[in-house]
């Protein structure tokens, strides 16, 4: 008789591999870049049927559509062709320009809205690696644009020291407000989903009421809300000219990522941060102080949510900016986080698809009478669709993981029992 690890060889030998092309296949289907784009697809075609059941052409033609079904398919056409187009032109290349300078304008636009995005999105994605949710990204932004705005519009320095020391000091703020949180969490176990929203709050607040109050935030002699203009030589300069709106906070951007994915893929602290996201408890028998990288990963995503509010008010709004200065990006970084898969790389790309959204949204807007909410329903549904992969799985029918396994370990065990049979028979008197 041959023992159990000759038999469970001896089968292995037998179950045929699959082949190179099926297993770079099932690599493709199973993937999670595959779930991010075919989630993308979903949500536009969802997207594409709210346009068209909104359209007033599509609903004066479905009033006849038994008598002219082809009335209203072509309408529903036009209206979602035209819609996409203008997003497309919006966002991308506007084919109706005179010039190629005038033509690539929107995708700077893109740039420019996905720059705070992907800054953001850095930071709820580098939480999200350690187990932790970081959705106080409104409250850090606030205090960033807070400590950036004061440097920015208080102090008389040279350039490019005011500008690095308002981005510095924008940053430490930012970090300092999350890390509230991850200190909270480290020292008394309290949620940081609890914390961040609380702190959403008292950020908001606070702001608000400095924003009232003389000799603060608020502009000399104005009665407004509002902060004084952010001074020449603390504002980022342009990349591609004045007729662009693309800064140097995308050059800034573009450094944080390769920083975050140095820190998750090259560096020790990030071979901890992902310990402790996988199994905390099995980190701390390593060796590894886990309530220590709670408070790290917090102050670093504070940071990096901070670079965001330092773009807003060094980059965007440097006319002065009020207590809604976060524009929701704080949010959306969540969104952003969530389709890139919480790695840098695909943060970033994230980061422009929803940066496209918006310079796109405006622009369909405009073009096509479509409502912009309709972009803020497609980023929803995307959302949905990743939360969900087998659902898309299903909708494509690409092979689930699980019955892939199953079908594997299905045949392993039917060649084991051939192996027994065969085996039996053949020392049977």
């Amino acid at each position: 008789m041959s023992t159990d690890s000759e038999l469970g060889a001896s089968v292995e030998e037998k179950i045929e591999p699959p082949s190179k092309w099926h297993d770079t296949w099932v690599r493709i289907t199973q993937g999670n870049a595959i779930i991010s784009v075919l989630a993308i697809v979903l949500a536009l075609i969802v997207g594409g049927i709210m346009i068209a059941f909104t359209d007033e052409d599509v609903q004066e033609a479905s009033a006849y559509f038994f008598a002219r079904p082809m009335d209203t398919i072509s309408a529903a056409w036009d209206a979602v062709f035209g819609a996409y187009s203008a997003l497309f032109q919006g966002s991308i290349y506007n084919f109706g320009a005179d010039s190629f300078a005038r033509g690539i304008r929107p995708f700077t636009e893109t740039l420019t809205f996905a720059t705070p995005l992907i800054a953001a999105g850095l930071g709820v994605a580098l939480a999200f690696r350690v187990g932790m949710f970081n959705i106080g990204g409104r409250g850090q932004m606030l205090m960033a644009a807070a400590g950036a705005g004061w440097i920015a519009f208080s102090l008389d320095l040279p350039f490019p020291l005011h500008m690095i020391l308002a981005t510095v000091v924008g940053m430490f703020c930012g970090a300092v407000w999350a890390g509230i949180a991850g200190f909270l969490k480290a020292r008394t176990g309290a949620h940081e989903v609890i914390v961040t929203i609380m702190l959403n709050y008292v950020a908001f607040y606070l702001i608000s009421w400095m924003l009232r109050t003389p000799g603060l935030l608020q502009a000399p002699g104005s009665s407004n809300p509002k902060t004084p203009a952010m001074k020449e030589t603390a504002v980022f300069p342009d990349l591609l000219g004045p007729q662009y709106n693309l800064h140097f906070g995308f050059v800034l951007v573009i450094a944080a990522t390769v920083v975050v994915w140095w820190i998750l893929s090259r560096s020790n602290l990030g071979f901890q941060f992902r310990a402790v996201g996988i199994n905390p408890n099995a980190a701390r028998v390593a060796g590894i102080d886990v309530k220590n990288m709670y408070v790290y990963a917090m102050l670093i995503s504070g940071a990096l949510v901070g670079l965001a509010g330092v773009n807003q008010v060094l980059g965007t709004i440097t006319t002065g900016f009020s207590a809604d200065i976060d524009a929701g990006i704080g949010f959306d970084a969540i969104t952003v986080a969530l389709l890139g898969r919480s790695t840098p790389w695909g943060t970033f790309a994230a980061g422009v698809l929803f940066g496209a959204f918006k310079a796109g949204g405006f622009a369909m807007q405009a073009a096509e009478n479509i409502p912009v909410e309709i972009v803020t329903v497609v980023q929803s549904v995307i959302v949905l669709f990743i939360a969900a992969p087998p659902l898309v799985r299903t909708i494509f029918f690409l092979p689930s993981p699980e019955r892939d396994r199953r079908r594997q370990e299905k045949a392993r065990q039917k060649a084991l029992k051939a192996e027994v049979k065969a085996e039996a028979e053949g020392v049977a008197p």
